[in-house]
């Protein structure tokens, strides 16, 4: 297993509290990554989103792309893995943006790629009426989508080179200098368009929070579509998770009760119960993923470092290779989970050859 983290573009991850100590600054972020890659955390997510989504569109966020660069140039081993969606972005900007952000980052003492994309295809349509963006309907997003990383890998192996699709094209496109390793290409999506096009044009699958079953099912079923059309599994399962670990199970529910209280007084609760009404879940589940997001909490990661542990282990004989954690306040508890979880999962080596 690979551990790895959300970096907190917008100041947390948790909808029912304020403050959390987690400045969406530029200060804050570098600190954070400093500290994660001496502990050493494989990956950070670093999400792209214009407005804030956690707490409040009126709140502060960082943009995802200048702050990876960043990142990337303050640390040694750890690799981002940057959100970009498509209808905000033209893929050959992004193949040349891709190819100077791979020399800045450099690669693994194993020879790694430092840098990754997390191909978005589409969320949030409000967000796209503020900032231009193209918000496609669901099946026409993972054919943008499709298009997009196209052009990216076309540009990155040929030259000149010339596409034409229905929503992007480019003609006599000449990339240079290329990207050394490319950068390898994760996706997301549940239904049946959106996995089978991800098992064409990704490298690796990322996951919503699940039970161990649900994401044993999801990687059977990405790896069976991606050997019938490249012949191979993907190369590596991610799935988002929130953690609470705490010398007692009674403190670590203690925490969890905290996180997921929602106070009936406070501006957000109108939020709460319009994502009630719209959940086929009941009410308790329904608080619980209202109050992370990415169904962060149906893991249920929550305990003592064994009770954990055991838990990851479950999800590791699952098929699962990275989890993108998200924890609050970070700088505390990713110090914790690295000294008293990571001696309890065995890790993977540096996948040497992911990306090209």
């Amino acid at each position: 297993m690979h551990f790895g983290y959300w970096t907190p573009i917008y100041g947390g991850f948790l909808r029912n509290l304020g403050d959390e100590g987690m400045p969406a600054t530029w200060d804050y972020v570098k600190q954070l990554s400093q500290l994660a890659d001496r502990l050493g955390y494989h990956t950070t997510l670093v999400p792209e989103l214009y407005l804030n989504d956690r707490k409040g569109v009126d709140a502060p966020s960082l943009e995802a792309w200048s702050l990876s660069s960043a990142i990337l140039a303050v640390t040694e081993q750890l690799r981002v893995m940057t959100a970009v969606r498509p209808g905000f972005h033209l893929p050959a900007v992004t193949a040349k943006e891709s190819a100077t952000i791979t020399d800045i980052a450099g690669t693994t003492d194993a020879g790694a790629a430092r840098f990754a994309l997390n191909v978005v295809a589409a969320w949030w349509e409000e967000e796209a009426r503020q900032y231009g963006g193209a918000f496609t309907r669901h099946d026409e997003r993972y054919r943008q989508a499709t298009e997009f990383v196209d052009v990216l890998r076309g540009l990155w192996e040929h030259t000149p080179f010339t596409y034409q699709g229905e929503h992007f094209s480019v003609r006599d496109s000449i990339l240079s200098p290329k990207p050394a390793v490319h950068p390898p290409v994760f996706a997301g999506g549940e239904s049946e368009s959106g996995r089978e096009s991800i098992a064409a044009f990704a490298d690796s699958y990322v996951l919503h929070g699940g039970t161990v079953d649900e994401v044993r099912t999801k990687i059977a079923d990405m790896n069976a579509r991606s050997q019938r059309i490249h012949q191979r599994d993907m190369a590596e399962f991610g799935m988002s998770t929130y953690i609470i670990v705490r010398d007692t199970e009674a403190e670590a529910r203690a925490e969890l009760e905290r996180i997921t209280t929602v106070d009936p007084h406070s501006p957000g609760y109108a939020s709460f119960e319009e994502f009630v009404k719209n959940s086929e879940l009941d009410v308790e589940l329904s608080r619980r993923e209202y109050s992370v997001g990415t169904r962060g909490l149906r893991p249920d990661l929550v305990g003592t470092p064994e009770q954990v542990a055991e838990k990851i282990r479950a999800y590791q004989d699952a098929g699962l290779t990275l989890l993108l954690i998200q924890c609050s306040p970070a700088h505390e508890e990713l110090e914790r989970i690295a000294e008293q979880v990571f001696p309890l999962v065995p890790t993977r080596e540096y996948l040497s050859t992911a990306g090209g």
